[in-house]
């Protein structure tokens, strides 16, 4: 896993949780890198099941709840690192259906061992879209923060309908409607 992850997740820690948290869950873990992450490095999804699983011990938080904020804290990083992504396009729609053909392609580019996630489109028209994701990783929850985001970046809104295929959420099918 990429260690942008890794940076991203701790700042959001420290700026919900404050940094004794980011010192606390980074103890309990007791992990290979000490917590020591560069964005461009790549850690163990061990590590951040670790961490994840600590944070949400601390907090009474469910890790897929935890992982919904994060997706969504995960946004604005992308915003400031890769601004070019979201200039590519006009509705999030688009840009949602571009996942697998387009904007992994580009993160590939950049990182070329990352490990992603994988978003097979089923049905798509102008205002709705169905897709299947899977990763052996199920973070599906991460995901969804990313598509809550997305519209509101664009001005949006809509439901998105989360229904897991397989029960430990490694297959998941998203239903998105947009209205209003």
């Amino acid at each position: 896993m990429k260690g942008i992850v890794f940076t991203g997740f701790l700042e959001l820690v420290e700026e919900k949780f404050g940094f004794e948290m980011v010192d606390t869950i980074i103890t309990k873990s007791e992990l290979p890198s000490n917590g020591a992450y560069t964005a461009v490095g790549t850690y163990s999804f061990g590590e951040m099941l670790s961490l994840l699983t600590n944070l949400s011990n601390e907090t009474d938080i469910s890790i897929d709840d935890l992982l919904l904020v994060y997706g969504e804290h995960f946004f604005t990083v992308v915003e400031d690192s890769y601004p070019e992504f979201l200039l590519q396009y006009k509705a999030p729609i688009d840009m949602l259906s571009s996942i697998e053909n387009h904007i992994h392609v580009e993160v590939r580019k950049i990182y070329p061992d990352a490990e992603l996630p994988t978003f097979a489109i089923v049905e798509k028209t102008e205002d709705s879209l169905v897709m299947i994701y899977k990763s052996s990783r199920a973070m599906h929850a991460f995901g969804r923060g990313l598509m809550n985001k997305t519209f509101e970046h664009f001005n949006t809104k809509a439901s998105i309908l989360v229904e897991k295929i397989k029960p430990n959420g490694t297959e998941v099918k998203f239903s998105i409607k947009v209205y209003g």
